[in-house]
């Protein structure tokens, strides 16, 4: 039997459902000790009760209101930060997205840097935003990428096996050519279900390639058709299920 203390949500869950985060930003702030509940220091994973506790981030109270969850796909163009706040960057995402939505608290489920484009997924649910990002997951995202000279296949063991990059284990779980095109063109179609901080680029420029467009194209069995770049729309439930891989009876 579950003890009361077992349905409680951790800490992290309970800042992500409160809209201010996702869960892993979540751990940030709790391990970066501006989260107490109560008065009190916390640790990471301690739950919380949201009826009684209170909880603060910078000394502010957390107060949970009872907003409907949001799910947006955003078609990002080039140029465009995937973050809510950066005061060194000249456009962010959020400012693509229609008046009423930017007035909610969304954030990134999986981000893109600044110089690529495509499909982003913005939501105020932190739980979705967790099943998201977290590599346990496995949440395939396909990517169609141009580089700077044809691609020679002898490269293509270095991505499915992975490089170390920095002091940083990279890799590629899937290279295709691109519709029409063979291995050896310079447009490739890229699958990874996972995704570290710009990747993609890093283990092609350590292979000698520099990419010229990267464009994330789906996440799992949901692309990016019939929404131009710059628009966003509202997901359905059905949609957001698309998103996840199916578990195989």
């Amino acid at each position: 039997m579950n003890s009361p203390n077992s349905q409680r949500p951790k800490l992290q869950k309970f800042l992500a459902d409160a809209g201010l985060c996702s869960r892993r930003k979540g751990e940030e702030w709790i391990e970066d000790g501006i989260v107490t509940v109560n008065g009190e220091d916390v640790k990471l994973g301690q739950r919380v009760d949201p009826e009684s506790d209170i909880v603060k981030v910078n000394g502010k109270r957390v107060q949970v209101k009872k907003t409907p969850n949001i799910t947006l796909l955003v078609n990002k163009p080039k140029g465009y930060t995937c973050s809510n706040e950066d005061e060194y960057a000249d456009r962010l995402i959020f400012e693509l997205l229609e008046s009423k939505y930017r007035k909610v608290r969304l954030f990134c489920a999986g981000r893109l840097d600044v110089d690529s484009e495509g499909m982003v997924i913005l939501t105020n649910n932190g739980t979705l935003a967790h099943r998201l990002t977290h590599p346990s997951q496995m949440v395939r995202k396909r990517y169609k990428i141009e580089i700077d000279t044809p691609f020679d296949t002898k490269d293509l063991s270095s991505l499915i096996n992975g490089e170390v990059v920095e002091e940083e284990f990279l890799k590629i779980d899937e290279v295709r050519p691109s519709k029409g095109k063979s291995l050896r063109s310079t447009k490739l179609d890229v699958i990874m279900g996972h995704g570290k901080k710009r990747e993609i680029r890093r283990i092609f420029y350590h292979l000698g390639y520099k990419v010229k467009k990267l464009r994330r194209i789906a996440i799992g069995g949901l692309g990016i058709k019939n929404v131009s770049i710059g628009q966003s729309r509202l997901l359905k439930k059905e949609e957001i299920e698309l998103l996840f891989p199916r578990e195989v009876s």
